[in-house]
């Protein structure tokens, strides 16, 4: 385990997220980037549904972050109509980094300047166990659906 304050700068904003909302896992530094969900699963030895990726959009001129299980693409026409939403288009570098601190690739589900509006993907619910991206592509950090909930005060629906 990492100390906290050995973290990256952006890892430890996300380590000090978690502790405020109750969560207890740790945030691992992993040895070569994990910046795709089939590079965190394999890095974790863990099946590829059970990453919980954070991605950023751009709908109604708002960023729309959206956590979707590796296993699966976010179809954003389909997911603008479930919501009732104008287009939900996927978001610049630059508007990720805006949005949330982050580089696209290690976008953590916390730790952002302001709350997102989330949604989160039905199938999560489905592991016991999920590991999401912790701040920067080095590092992730395992948590349960109900925490990812809690954390993000995110809305369930199916992505794909």
């Amino acid at each position: 385990m990492t100390a906290p304050n050995d973290l990256p700068a952006r890892s430890r904003l996300v380590h000090e997220s978690l502790r405020a909302a109750g969560i207890t896992g740790d945030i691992v530094v992993l040895p070569d980037a994990a910046s795709t969900a089939a590079l965190a699963a394999a890095a974790l030895g863990i099946e590829v549904g059970a990453i919980a990726n954070s991605l950023v959009f751009w709908s109604d001129d708002a960023p729309l972050l959206v956590m979707t299980s590796g296993a699966h693409r976010v179809d954003t026409k389909a997911l603008a109509e479930r919501l009732g939403r104008g287009v939900i288009a996927r978001a610049s570098a630059d508007q990720v980094r805006e949005a949330t601190g982050q580089a696209i690739g290690g976008v953590a589900p916390t730790g952002h300047p302001e709350p997102l509006v989330t949604i989160v993907d039905e199938d999560l619910a489905h592991f016991d166990e999920i590991w999401a991206a912790g701040g920067t592509p080095h590092t992730v950090f395992p948590m349960t659906f109900d925490d990812l909930m809690r954390l993000t005060g995110g809305t369930v629906a199916k992505v794909d």
